[in-house]
């Protein structure tokens, strides 16, 4: 136990060489734990299941649309570069700390709690918001289905309070949050197989995309390229960000993983190479297809197509649309889930929450406490609002990851690492000041609805977390219980 006393205070930490012995020793008193049954591929398709989804079919509208023009492919540019950098961090980490929780548990080992606190809080907020937002594009293409088939929904269950006429509540988003949540209590092992399947659907729908719509491209919509000038693809890129680190989510599940050391590095590198490919082509026929001031902002992509009479590509695609971006909402609820579990197992959180299925091994309760949560925001959020939520918070997990992997390479240099961040340090500082570089890009409401969630969680940390913490519990010689 003296190990674990590598630090005082809020700036206690875990032990890189022996995390994996303590936060077994952990799970055995709270009665909750992972089991490892993913492999490689199943990673990458979590990874790739997470990045492609909203960015393309929803928010690349989005942004074109009022925020970068055609110029929403230098705002996916830009903000696969940050992404990039920070997600050569995270493969070194996921190689060395093969453990569920991803930036928390970094940052915890190497930065000290509070640093790990603060991440581990506020990805609670981002991962659950990203869940909704992602089933708010979900619904805005089940509608744009049932107007083709010639069916009208009442007005007041087609969006949030605020977004149209009569709207009162987005009640096929709602549901949408519920059912993943569902389909992630039966199991991991279920659950990823029928990601893997999915995934392989949405990638079929995207290159689809990408190889009728070249053929539909008019060069005239590409001017102006920068029609609200080069700030406006800087600002895009903060708001699309959310849209490329898919990767961070599924590196929480590193502890399901069959051979996470392996895997997890090539499965971070191999989502993201692939994701940026599809990105970069998809936004170019879109901006090509259709004048950018013409784009829906909500199905994007499907009423380009029917603009130059493909009304036939268009219903494939939002059927495309609607089961690919399941595979986001899948990622990153299964994500939040994996944070939350952590911080409960190692006592920040109440241990209620570490508990899990004793036959399928998953956090149940977590899952519906966070299914019921996003299904809340997505019903009665706007799209816009709730996006802007998802941005902050995943930039300060970047800087952290891409700060904390140049301490730990400097601090210990000797552990063995599956995998080695390359261009050290210069890589991860282009990370980190990337990511700090977009965050100034936000709207002030973004940081005001952040402050209040940081304070929020401030005094939960120093009310609650400060005192029954594992590592407090060792340092004050307390027996765990389950609190």
């Amino acid at each position: 136990m003296a190990a674990l006393r590598a630090g005082q205070g809020v700036l206690r930490r875990k032990p890189v060489a022996t995390i994996e012995e303590i936060e077994d020793s952990e799970a055995a008193a709270t009665g909750g734990r992972l089991t490892r049954t993913l492999g490689l591929w199943q990673l990458t398709a979590i990874g790739i299941g997470g990045i492609i989804g909203a960015g393309i079919f929803t928010l690349a509208g989005t942004v074109a649309n009022g925020i970068a023009g055609p110029a929403v492919v230098v705002s996916f540019l830009i903000a696969g570069v940050a992404s990039a950098a920070a997600a050569l961090s995270y493969a070194e980490f996921a190689g060395l700390i093969p453990r569920a929780g991803s930036a928390y548990t970094y940052g915890y080992a190497v930065l000290g709690e509070l640093v790990g606190w603060f991440i581990g809080w506020d990805l609670l907020l981002e991962y659950t918001a990203i869940v909704a937002v992602v089933a708010i594009g979900i619904s805005g293409y089940f509608d744009f289905l049932l107007s083709q088939a010639g069916i009208k929904l009442p007005a007041w269950m087609l969006g949030a309070p605020g977004t149209g006429s009569g709207h009162r509540v987005d009640v096929f988003a709602a549901v949408l949050c519920l059912l993943i949540a569902y389909l992630l209590t039966r199991g991991i092992r279920s659950a990823a197989r029928f990601e893997t399947t999915v995934v392989g659907i949405k990638v079929a729908v995207v290159l689809l995309v990408i190889a009728v719509g070249f053929f539909h491209i008019n060069t005239a919509n590409y001017h102006p390229f920068f029609p609200y000038g080069v700030a406006g693809s800087f600002t895009g890129a903060a708001t699309v960000f959310f849209a490329v680190f898919g990767y961070d989510a599924m590196s929480t599940a590193a502890e399901e993983s069959k051979d996470a050391q392996r895997h997890m590095p090539r499965a971070i590198v191999y989502s993201l190479a692939v994701s940026m490919v599809l990105y970069v082509l998809a936004c170019l026929v879109l901006t090509g297809m259709q004048r950018y001031t013409d784009i829906n902002k909500t199905s994007g992509f499907s009423t380009a197509f029917k603009s130059v009479g493909l009304n036939g590509i268009a219903n494939v695609v939002a059927v495309g649309a609607i089961i690919g971006i399941l595979t986001v909402m899948f990622t990153f609820m299964l994500g939040v889930t994996r944070v939350w579990y952590s911080m409960s197992r190692d006592g920040l959180l109440p241990r209620w929450f570490a508990h899990t299925h004793p036959r399928r091994h998953v956090p149940i309760r977590v899952t519906w406490i966070v299914g019921v949560a996003s299904a809340a925001i997505a019903g009665f959020v706007p799209i816009g609002t709730a996006a802007e939520l998802t941005n902050i918070g995943i930039l300060l997990a970047f800087v952290v990851v891409c700060v904390a992997v140049v301490v730990l390479r400097y601090r210990q240099p000797d552990l063995p690492r599956a995998f080695r961040c390359p261009g050290m340090p210069v890589v991860p500082a282009l990370g980190a000041v990337f990511s700090v570089w977009l965050i100034t890009f936000l709207h002030w409401q973004t940081w005001a609805r952040f402050a209040v969630w940081f304070v929020v969680g401030l005094i939960v940390y120093f009310g609650y977390s400060y005192r029954r913490s594992e590592l407090a519990r060792v340092s004050t010689g307390q027996s765990p219980d389950a609190t």
